[in-house]
């Protein structure tokens, strides 16, 4: 997906791939250092989807993320997120 950030000064000229690549590094660490403080790794991922869903309303709006959210159940059972497949 492609959506303006919130609160950026600049648009970041690298390709749609490489910013969620980017982003998905930032995330990593920071979920490191919260396991590393002792946060719960159930709570980081309700934090996060929350967090997640919060801005996609934002941009997207209600509906559009409804919709959205609709098809996750599939993808989750077709293992697109189990991490021992996408490691393939």
């Amino acid at each position: 997906m492609r959506h303006p950030a919130s609160f950026t000064l600049h648009q970041d000229p690298r390709p749609d791939h490489e910013q969620k690549q980017a982003a998905l590094s930032y995330l990593n660490q920071a979920w490191a250092e919260a396991r590393l403080d002792g946060v719960d790794g159930d709570c980081l991922a309700q934090a996060s989807l929350f967090a997640a869903l919060a801005e996609l309303v934002s941009t997207y709006g209600e509906d559009a993320v409804a919709k959205y959210a609709e098809g996750l159940a599939a993808r989750v059972r077709n293992g697109e997120f189990s991490l021992t497949l996408a490691r393939q």
